[in-house]
């Protein structure tokens, strides 16, 4: 970030203070205020309205102007030209992969899908009827009770090996946590099939019968999890850099990340418009709910 102008901070007592103006690629210009402790006083910003907390390379956005920039590359490109695991390599490393370097990561990523039989245990500790949620928590924060190799989160090549390791288990997670709350047995990866094919699999697929994922819907969540790749400095993410400020281990701040992605004002909301959809019912009834919507008697949850 450039560091070109100062502002002026004059107190009421007299005292001033000059702080520097901070100007990104994108986005507003910022003051940092670090230098304030000098007068004593400090900022007041409870919801972080007009706050941050730090500098970043990995993403921007501006949701009033509908734009999402991951490394300087916009969404809709992304959407329309990447995979997901093109995008998680462009989130890690700073730029697409070529050729060699995508089949490399790839055959990382499913090196890693599968989880140790033991953690099989840990969901028949659960009630069927469990969150889905309250089940990635505990699941996704006991990877640190299997793998000791890469607990050090001041370590590059430990969180290296932590980021590959959950982005290749946690799908396997939730596609576990999801049968069990169904009372279907699990289903183990397939290296043969693609990352959101695999998750499909694990996630629909029955022993009884051969399962082909739907090309158009394995193209629709690839689309989805590129979307949620990376939204800047939202709740889960500051949750998980404040728990990583303290030293602790990778697994247990990704955990506490979908603690605060559980809540209802956050990554929640998306539960929230599925059962609204659930509870329209059908196209018959669309116009019926919209005017509900209008007459206040539902609320209309997705749009902000």
């Amino acid at each position: 970030m450039e560091n070109k102008r100062v502002a002026t901070l004059t107190m009421d007592d007299g005292r001033s203070i000059e702080l520097p103006i901070l100007s990104g690629t994108l986005g507003p210009d910022v003051i940092d205020v670090r230098n304030l402790s000098k007068l004593g006083v400090f900022t007041y910003d409870p919801a972080f309205f007009v706050t941050a907390s730090c500098a970043s390379r990995i993403a921007f956005i501006d949701g009033d102007a509908g734009l999402l920039y991951y490394r300087g590359y916009p969404i809709e490109q992304l959407a329309k030209h990447s995979d997901f695991l093109e995008v998680s390599y462009l989130l890690l490393n700073g730029e697409l992969p070529n050729a060699a370097q995508k089949t490399a990561f790839e055959s990382t990523v499913k090196e890693h899908t599968m989880v140790h039989d033991q953690m099989i245990k840990f969901f028949t500790g659960f009630r069927r009827d469990a969150h889905p949620m309250a089940v990635m928590v505990g699941v996704v924060g006991a990877l640190s009770a299997f793998y000791h190799d890469s607990l050090d989160i001041n370590n590059p090549e430990h969180r290296e090996i932590s980021a590959m390791r959950m982005l290749a288990k946690v799908p396997t997670i939730a596609a576990m946590a999801h049968k069990y709350h169904t009372g279907f047995p699990f289903m183990y990866p397939k290296n043969k099939l693609s990352y959101v094919e695999n998750f499909m699999q694990m996630t629909f697929a029955i022993p009884a019968e051969d399962y082909v994922p739907n090309p158009v819907l394995v193209r629709a969540m690839e689309r989805i999890l590129i979307l949620h790749a990376d939204h800047e400095q939202n709740a889960s993410t500051s949750t998980v850099r404040l728990a990583g400020s303290s030293g602790a281990n990778p697994f247990a701040c990704i955990a506490s990340g979908i603690a605060a992605l559980w809540g209802p004002a956050h990554g929640g909301a998306n539960e929230a418009a599925l059962n609204m959809l659930e509870s329209v019912g059908d196209i018959s009834r669309v116009k019926e709910y919209v005017q509900g919507v209008k007459d206040k008697k539902y609320r209309l949850m997705g749009f902000g």
